[in-house]
């Protein structure tokens, strides 16, 4: 069944669904939740809530309503419950976003996450496989959390590197978003579980007239995150992503094996991909400067040249 009210579905794997509610509104709607990636209650709250909430910010729209998703054992203390709960209440605050309600079941493992609505108008909504030939490719986080967390399990990590991967799992995406939407911005989506590679993917598309080029040595990466993958240490989801990628993705020969797993890196609560003007670059740096954050140049939008992405 075809309904020309939902402008974005599940055709396209973009970060979240549509719908028009008048010429004026359209919803905005998203949820995601996911077992623990941290120790802490109170941090696993607020990432998981930022995860969620950034699927909103990647299609430019602001997030309005969230209702909580959360299964846990009957054996967890339900201290660890409420500050896993805080957490998320927090980060939704800071969004300006209203928890208003939610559901949860017991479940043998703790999972923590967010059914969220956002509105914008329907003219200014940003799909992912959209992307303009000779838009510049911003990202707005570095990349590494799968790898670091992978290592913090074992506690290689430094104390710092560990503190700095939370944080910047826990940062919305909102500066991100809001510092674009005076910029022209072709295609944008969020990075996570597929990685920056899986995610480029989808902003390429499936016809075959787009490349995305990526500029290896532009990636921005997190402390020690370059050291763990050349360990070898990475999660699971990493090698998944690269072998579901396959041929979409070539390398360049001098490409380090390190880099290129963490472009395969499943991130969670990662920053966007944005594609934007070659003008809007510096204007967009400096708007993100001066909110306290910062975004990479990573690469370019090109006219096909023989596979959907090339990293160099």
């Amino acid at each position: 069944m075809v309904d020309e009210r939902l402008l974005v579905g599940y055709d396209s794997s973009d970060d979240a669904a549509v719908y028009i509610a008048s010429e004026e509104i359209a919803i905005i709607q998203t949820l995601d939740f996911f077992p623990p990636v941290v120790d802490d209650p109170y941090d696993f709250g607020r990432i998981a809530a930022a995860n969620a909430l950034s699927d909103v910010y990647a299609m430019g729209a602001t997030p309005t309503t969230a209702l909580n998703m959360l299964c846990f054992s009957n054996c967890l203390s339900l201290s660890v419950v409420r500050k896993i709960l805080e957490g998320g209440a927090d980060k939704c605050m800071e969004a300006g976003a209203i928890i208003a309600g939610g559901h949860s079941i017991e479940d043998e493992e703790v999972k923590y996450g967010l059914s969220v609505m956002g509105l914008c108008h329907p003219d200014k909504i940003r799909r992912n496989d959209t992307p303009r030939h000779g838009d510049v490719l911003v990202l707005t986080k570095p990349l590494g959390t799968g790898a670091l967390s992978t290592a913090a399990k074992a506690d290689l990590l430094e104390p710092e590197s560990v503190h700095l991967m939370v944080e910047t799992m826990a940062r919305l995406n909102k500066n991100a978003c809001e510092a674009s939407l005076s910029m022209d911005v072709s295609a944008s989506t969020d990075i996570t579980g597929f990685g920056l590679m899986g995610h480029a993917s989808e902003m390429a598309g499936k016809d075959d007239d787009t490349t995305l080029v990526f500029e290896s040595q532009r990636i921005p990466l997190l402390p020690q995150a370059l050291e763990m993958a050349t360990d070898g240490i990475l999660p699971a989801g990493a090698y998944r992503n690269r072998y579901f990628i396959g041929d979409r993705a070539t390398f360049a020969d001098d490409v380090p094996l390190a880099i290129s797993d963490l472009m395969f890196d499943p991130q969670t609560s990662g920053g966007l991909l944005l594609a934007i003007r070659e003008e809007d670059i510096e204007p967009y740096r400096d708007a993100m400067r001066a909110l306290g954050e910062e975004a990479w140049r990573v690469g370019r939008v090109c006219p096909w040249e023989g596979a959907p992405i090339k990293v160099i």
